[in-house]
């Protein structure tokens, strides 16, 4: 019966199709840039060997997280420059960002090794800015988190 009444539901209910539409398009996102990172063998994991593929699948997510946290980094230092100036960043100017980029990332660029002992400046992870509204709009759509 749930597979009958959710996609009626999703029909029938513009706000949780809005939420259920940028839940996948995040989730897409996430993936595209990992196959954009991982793209050894085009993405294919040839062996059979389960611990292999899981250890593909691990060393293809460690530089997909420190994109992701670079790009975070750059994300909120831009922010915080008008903030600095005193003019205000509303959630729905963030709303349309996302730390999934890679059109600055040079994957086949030159890498420096002499810099592996020095310390990278301590970064404050806080930006102020009330996303409450942003949080909290359309969480309370009629049917969902109902049971069917």
């Amino acid at each position: 019966m749930t597979r009958t009444v959710q996609p009626l539901r999703c029909l029938s209910d513009a706000p949780l199709r809005r939420r259920v539409r940028a839940a996948t398009n995040k989730v897409e996102s996430l993936n595209r840039l990992s196959q954009w990172i991982g793209f050894g063998n085009r993405g294919v994991i040839a062996g059979n060997d389960p611990i292999e593929q899981e250890r593909a699948m691990k060393f293809n997510a460690l530089p997909t997280n420190a994109a992701i946290f670079r790009n975070a980094l750059d994300i909120a230092e831009i922010v915080r420059q008008p903030l600095e100036k005193g003019r205000e960043t509303g959630p729905e100017d963030l709303a349309h960002i996302s730390p999934y980029l890679t059109e600055h990332i040079n994957r086949l660029g030159e890498y420096s090794t002499h810099e592996l002992g020095v310390q990278p400046e301590a970064y404050d992870p806080k930006i102020d800015v009330d996303s409450t509204r942003l949080r909290h709009q359309d969480l309370h759509a009629e049917g969902f988190g109902t049971a069917a």
